[in-house]
C-alpha cells in the first residue's frame, strides 16, 4: 500500500486557495475511474483507488494545516506502515509557479503541514512533492497563500496540478529516485510539451477547480 497525502485546510473558504494545492492534487487522481468515495478517517478525507497491482490511499487531512501531521500518523499507525510508503504533496511559495521539485528528505522549509507532519513521525526522511505557487512580497506570506489563483496564473497553475498527479503517478509505479529524476528534470517543467518521456495517466481524472494555501 501506498499513502498520498495533498496538504490543505478544510473548508469552502480556502477552496482554490494556494495553499490548497495539495487538496488540488489529491481531488484530480481521485476522480479517476474506479476510484472511491471520499469518507472521514484518521481526522481527514480518504479515498481508495488500485494503480495496477497496488492499493493506494489518497489522503486529504481536515485538520488544518499545522496539524497535518496527525492524520498521517493515524494513517501510519493502522495500516503499520513505515513511512517510505508515503509521498505528501504541498504549495511552496518559495518556487517560482508551476514548478515542481521532489524530495526524499529534508527540513519543512517553513511549510506548517511539512513541519508538523516531521514532529509526528520523528523523521524527516520521506517524500514530498512540493509545487510553485508564486512568491510573497516581503512580510505577506500568510496572506499570499490563502489568497486564490489570478485569471492569468489559473492555466498554469492547472497545468502543475496535472504535472504533479503524474509525478505521483510516476513515484507509486517506480519510487522516489526515478520520481526524482524525472519530476526535478528539464523535461519536467510545466509547459514545455514535447521533450522527453512522459509517464501517461492509467486512469486521469479532471480537475475541475484551479489549484488552491498555510
Amino acid at each position: 500500500m501506498k499513502i498520498v497525502v495533498g496538504l490543505g485546510n478544510p473548508g469552502t473558504k480556502y477552496t482554490g486557495t494556494r495553499h490548497n494545492i495539495g487538496f488540488d492534487v489529491i481531488d484530480y487522481l481521485a476522480a479517476a475511474p474506479g476510484c472511491s468515495a471520499f469518507r472521514e478517517r484518521f481526522e481527514a478525507l480518504v479515498a481508495e483507488v488500485k494503480e495496477g497491482d497496488e492499493t493506494v490511499l489518497l489522503v486529504k487531512p481536515q485538520t488544518f494545516m499545522n496539524l497535518s501531521g496527525r492524520a498521517v500518523r493515524a494513517v501510519l499507525d493502522f495500516y503499520k506502515l513505515p513511512v517510505e510508503q508515503v509521498l505528501v504533496v504541498c504549495d511552496d511559495f518559495n518556487l517560482p509557479l508551476g514548478k515542481l521539485r521532489v524530495r526524499a528528505k529534508g527540513s519543512a522549509g517553513g511549510q506548517k503541514g511539512l513541519q508538523n507532519i516531521q514532529d509526528q513521525v520523528g523523521t524527516d526522511v520521506y517524500t514530498r512533492l512540493r509545487i510553485g505557487v508564486g512568491q510573497p512580497s516581503p512580510g505577506e506570506a500568510v496572506d499570499f497563500v490563502l489568497s486564490r489563483f489570478k485569471p492569468g496564473e489559473r492555466e498554469a497553475a492547472a497545468d502543475a496540478v496535472a504535472a504533479a498527479a503524474q509525478g505521483v503517478l510516476l513515484w507509486i509505479r517506480s519510487g522516489t529516485e526515478v520520481c526524482m529524476n524525472r519530476v526535478n528534470g528539464p523535461a519536467s517543467e510545466p509547459g514545455e510539451k514535447g521533450k522527453g518521456k512522459k509517464e501517461k495517466l492509467k486512469n486521469p481524472g479532471t480537475s475541475e477547480n484551479p489549484p488552491s494555501n498555510a
